[in-house]
């Protein structure tokens, strides 16, 4: 099969902005979740906000007018990713570039403001470009317009496996050769007193109030729940011949892609962990790999009670004992944007040989057997590595990456 790399990556999370920062909050193991006081008065308020962001002095006031902070983000991380895969939008074939982004709840801010003025102030005070500002597809339409993309532009939402979905069909547009370059990731800004409320209703989040900061510990005996997040990731894909005559190293080959639904339940995993089973070996399977070629897995590690017992079981059933971390003790669970920057720090284990502790794990289930990184960083060097993402639905997504 075609073989295709990542050539570039951008990030935006509760760490920062851009990539440096973000791994390097996450190889430090320190959280960023806190009491939101945009959401005061809301019982469970534990959130991972992207600190100051301006999107106005990040893309000029006309773009950050028209724009949800979901597409916000996603234009950021996108402008990064294409100057670090050394590519120039004036100067590609904008007809063979695609898009394909993942996100599980769109423009939320959006819907929540405009809900409140129609219903509170009357419908002529509704924003005339809630049309062009919300739909969920313009969260890729807007990169296509920023950056001279022309191909294939498409929006995923398979909830919290939507940044692996969108990773494994843009790998597939360009081996079908229907683009020469995919941007594609995840970008997510829930933090809505609706949704917020919402997950706290259903006991779905930390309430951890008195310790908001340890809020988010997977794997951990005392974790009670996730904190929601927000943020954006994107990877330039290429077909590897593309690369190598551009000259650049790449970061990974994208070698693999699973997908999968449990048909079990809408919020609960699969007790036995089938659905997340037939993904991964369908990854593996796409890769060529065995599974004790896997060194490394980016667990999906949610820091729900269910969830990680569920994943570490499978994870010990499925794989030859690899190392296991997830990077959400830090960064909190950002929905459909979650997958795709854990897509991108697996990417940065790989390159640099480092795996990133759990924050917060300080005393393993007793039920998790698996090899969870805890306290700093862990040197290992490997081949490969996969990612998970489940998310509500059933919804399952694995990337297996391995070295160029």
């Amino acid at each position: 099969m075609t073989e295709v790399v990542v050539t570039g990556y951008g990030t935006v999370s509760a760490a920062g902005i851009g990539v440096p920062v973000n791994w390097d909050r996450v190889c430090a193991g320190a959280p960023t979740a806190a009491r939101d006081p945009e959401l005061t008065g809301i019982p469970v308020n534990i959130t991972c906000r992207v600190p100051g962001f301006d999107a106005e002095a990040l893309l000029g006031r006309p773009e950050a007018r028209r724009t949800d902070r979901t597409t916000q983000f996603g234009l950021v991380a996108a402008r990064e990713a294409i100057a670090d895969a050394g590519l120039e939008p004036h100067a590609w074939d904008g007809a063979r570039v695609g898009i394909v982004m993942g996100t599980s709840t769109g423009a939320a801010g959006t819907y929540d403001r405009e809900y409140v003025r129609y219903f509170e102030e009357g419908p002529e005070w509704v924003s005339p470009t809630f049309g062009v500002t919300a739909p969920m597809n313009l969260l890729a339409g807007y990169l296509a317009s920023a950056f001279g993309a022309y191909g294939p532009n498409l929006v995923v939402t398979t909830a919290c496996a939507a940044g692996p979905t969108a990773i494994g069909t843009a790998r597939q547009l360009l081996v079908a050769d229907m683009c020469d370059i995919v941007l594609a990731g995840g970008a997510e800004a829930p933090l809505t007193g609706l949704l917020v409320s919402s997950l706290g209703q259903m006991g779905a989040m930390s309430r951890r109030l008195a310790d908001p900061a340890g809020a988010s510990r997977p794997f951990d005996a005392a974790r009670d729940g996730m904190v929601p997040a927000e943020g954006a990731a994107v990877l330039v894909m290429e077909r590897s011949a593309d690369a190598r005559a551009r000259g650049v190293q790449p970061h990974g080959v994208v070698a693999g892609y699973g997908a999968s639904a449990d048909g079990y339940h809408m919020s609960a995993p699969d007790p036995e962990g089938r659905g997340a089973e037939r993904a991964i070996r369908m990854a593996l399977r796409d890769a060529g790999l065995s599974a004790a070629d896997i060194g490394h897995v980016n667990a999906h590690g949610s820091s729900t009670p269910l969830n990680d017992v569920t994943e570490s079981r499978t994870i010990a059933r499925v794989y030859d004992d690899p190392v296991v971390t997830s990077t959400k003790g830090v960064l909190g669970h950002a929905l459909g944007a979650a997958g795709a920057l854990e897509a991108v720090h697996t990417l940065l284990a790989l390159e640099t040989g480092m795996i990133p502790p759990t924050a917060n794990l300080e005393q393993v289930d007793e039920q998790i057997t698996v090899d969870v990184v805890a306290g700093e960083p862990r040197k290992h060097t490997f081949e490969a590595a996969a990612t998970h993402s489940f998310g509500f639905g059933g919804q399952n997504a694995v990337v297996v990456f391995r070295r160029p």
